[in-house]
């Protein structure tokens, strides 16, 4: 059963198991469509299903997605869902030595990679999407003067704000409202900089 919040990655070998380009895609792809078979994921990622299964596996292995209840009457099919409503990365828990800070950076700069080329194939099927969602996309740039708490305090709102909206549309979609909704990916950063 998925529990309810999000899941602290705190040791080197589970974060380098979400790091890999591939687990992180199917783990991506898992969270979006709640369960799913490798069948299911192997077609949204264009991989042989031997791989997918395998790289379920082994994100099973470090509890990141779990067994799921089959959704359909062929006992062959394993279904596999997410353990958690998601993960969080705190770069504390990974300074405290050379390895595992350069660990941390290079899953860091891999989701940040995966982020962008999302946010690419939007910005390159944009066409497809018509009037309305692209009213609705946007992207912005706010250049603040805060503290690192103020900075925190406006981070823990955003995601509160995020939350209420997912909870808004999950409950929506679970009443049967699903017309016009699509999955939408919301990223957020915030960082000190000097110029």
């Amino acid at each position: 059963m998925t529990t309810k919040g999000s899941r602290a990655i705190t040791d080197v070998g589970t974060l380098k198991a979400l790091a890999h380009p591939l687990r992180m895609k199917l783990y991506r792809a898992l969270c979006v469509a709640d369960r799913a078979t490798a069948s299911h994921l192997a077609e949204q990622v264009d991989e042989a299903v031997s791989l997918v299964s395998y790289h379920l596996r082994k994100l099973a292995e470090h509890g990141l997605i779990e067994d799921a209840e089959a959704q359909s009457g062929d006992g062959r099919e394993r279904w596999w869902q997410p353990s958690s409503e998601g993960v969080s990365i705190s770069d504390r828990d990974f300074r405290d030595e050379p390895g595992k800070a350069s660990a941390h950076l290079a899953a860091t700069r891999l989701f940040l990679e995966q982020r962008m080329d999302m946010y690419r194939r939007y910005l390159d099927e944009r066409s497809t999407w018509g009037p309305e969602w692209n009213a609705a996309a946007h992207d912005s740039e706010s250049l603040l003067r805060l503290t690192a708490s103020e900075m925190n305090e406006l981070r823990e709102e955003l995601l509160a704000l995020a939350r209420k909206y997912d909870e808004k549309g999950r409950s929506a979609e679970a009443s049967g409202d699903t017309e016009g909704r699509e999955n939408v990916a919301l990223h957020v950063y915030g960082f000190p900089f000097r110029v």
